[in-house]
């Protein structure tokens, strides 16, 4: 069976690192293989993409040039990352990926729709996850959870925009969750961090079962 593909959205100091790393070790104590990784990132080419948008170096170009960057990178960590993962049968889990355009350069940006549509479908050559956690918590408890990890770093691109843009955003990955009900689930994440990862692992082992019940079935006898 082909491995599945789990990604993980939310705003700033959602708490999608820790809910990765402890799903990973939930699927490793299982037996699966599991492959970590994120957006942007995630392979050498998207890695070097990474510095430049969160840096704000691509900052004074607009929203549509980073949309670009960013889909330049999600291609090359598709293709080269994770895709020949998937295929190999292994669990893929990542920080960020379509939502996050969806979110940070479409609503918020201001981008029009048909052009991120345009821009996804050539991305992501319809690699689209199985599963979509969006973590949800208030904006300013977010960034009050991102400032205290940065600690006397310097915020990035997006951690310093203003808390009208953080409510936005949060409005628009419900958005999303809401109209695409099958991929999405929101998971309250202003909770323990153990009652959360627990959650979360019953709804991948669900979706397991039901893969697995699906890969099972005898193919349909041509009449």
């Amino acid at each position: 069976m082909q491995g599945l593909f789990i990604t993980f959205e939310g705003g700033e100091g959602a708490g999608k690192s820790t809910q990765i790393a402890r799903l990973a070790e939930h699927l490793r104590a299982q037996g699966h293989d599991v492959l970590v990784t994120r957006e942007p990132g995630g392979s050498p080419g998207a890695e070097a993409v990474r510095h430049v948008i969160l840096s704000g170096a691509a900052e004074p170009f607009g929203p549509a040039m980073e949309a670009l960057l960013f889909a330049a990178a999600r291609n090359d960590h598709v293709e080269q990352v994770m895709r020949p993962a998937l295929r190999s049968g292994r669990m893929v889990l990542c920080d960020r990926y379509i939502d996050s355009s969806r979110v940070y350069q479409g609503v918020t940006g201001n981008l029009d729709p048909d052009l991120m549509r345009a821009i996804e479908r050539s991305a992501i050559n319809g690699l689209m996850p199985d599963l979509t956690i969006i973590l949800d918590l208030p904006a300013e408890v977010g960034l009050q959870r991102a400032n205290a990890r940065r600690g006397e770093g310097t915020a990035d691109r997006f951690e310093k925009e203003t808390i009208d843009m953080h409510h936005r955003r949060r409005d628009a990955y419900l958005a999303i969750a809401k109209a695409e009900p099958d991929r999405c689930s929101v998971i309250a994440a202003d909770r323990p961090a153990g009652e959360i990862a627990r959650e979360i692992a019953a709804l991948v082992d669900k979706l397991k079962v039901e893969r697995r019940a699906i890969a099972q079935q005898p193919a349909e006898v041509a009449r």
